[in-house]
């Protein structure tokens, strides 16, 4: 797969069965795959689903070889939404999680991602570099300023994840003025490690391939981790000023965005 290639679009979701065949693909990895579960998990349709989808924008990696009537089509996606939706919403699904004050607060134009995933078959490809692409459109389209959602490790022991949450927070804990935390109760912290007892070599080696993507692009976490037992996930708080990007990876974010 190249990024010109033709078997493959990358777009917004348009019509229902985009909707429905990117739920669709969130049932298979985020359910079928992770274990997770939820209020409105449609098992017996295999969609995986909440009641934010309508306000957020579908960006999808379109397999255009296969029909779109049997909701197979869709091969990758992330789930986007302008600040500016975030009221008629109920707030940002992220605020169940991380307390985002800073980033509200800042009167900066927000951008907040959430459900990225791809089909196993095409991980370790360029797909992610598609979406990546899409996204990068989409930021430079709006003028968006500042990026941030939650992604996830698999599991809730918190201990096995010990050596990648705690480089995580030693080398790339957002500055002050970006720096959400955890809500207090779900607070856990992921400075189990002592800097100068990280295998760095290992804890990089365990962190998932989009957060790795983040923090090439200058991306940071926010302070603690969030165990989501619903979803069978730790999750971390990613937050990316664009402004910080440097050039060249500006430059491979972006692609033929501009």
């Amino acid at each position: 797969m190249t990024p010109t290639d033709p078997r493959f679009d990358i777009r917004l979701a348009e019509t229902e069965q985009d909707l429905l065949a990117a739920q669709r693909l969130r049932y298979a990895v985020f359910v079928e795959e992770l274990g997770g579960d939820g209020p409105l998990v449609d098992h017996e349709n295999r969609l995986e689903r909440d009641h934010f989808d309508p306000h957020y924008d579908h960006l999808i990696l379109v397999d255009r070889r296969r029909d779109p009537a049997t909701l197979d089509h869709v091969v990758g996606v992330y789930r986007l939404m302008p600040g500016d939706r975030a009221e008629a919403a109920g707030g940002f699904y992220c605020a169940g999680e991380y307390d985002l004050e800073c980033l509200v607060n800042s009167g900066r134009r927000l951008l907040e991602l959430g459900r990225s995933c791809v089909l196993p078959e095409f991980r370790g490809g360029l797909a992610l570099h598609h979406l990546w692409n899409g996204l990068g459109k989409y930021v430079l389209e709006r003028d968006i300023a500042i990026l941030f959602g939650v992604a996830s490790f698999h599991g809730t022991d918190v201990k096995a994840l010990a050596q990648p949450l705690s480089l995580l927070h030693h080398a790339h804990l957002a500055p002050p003025e970006l720096r959400v935390r955890a809500l207090p109760d779900h607070f856990t912290a992921m400075d189990i490690l002592p800097e100068d007892r990280i295998d760095r070599h290992a804890a990089v080696r365990s962190i998932p391939a989009l957060i790795k993507g983040y923090l090439r692009l200058g991306g940071y976490v926010g302070e603690g981790a969030f165990v989501d037992t619903s979803f069978n996930t730790t999750d971390i708080c990613l937050v990316m000023d664009t402004d910080r990007i440097p050039e060249r990876q500006r430059a491979l974010y972006a692609g033929n965005a501009g």
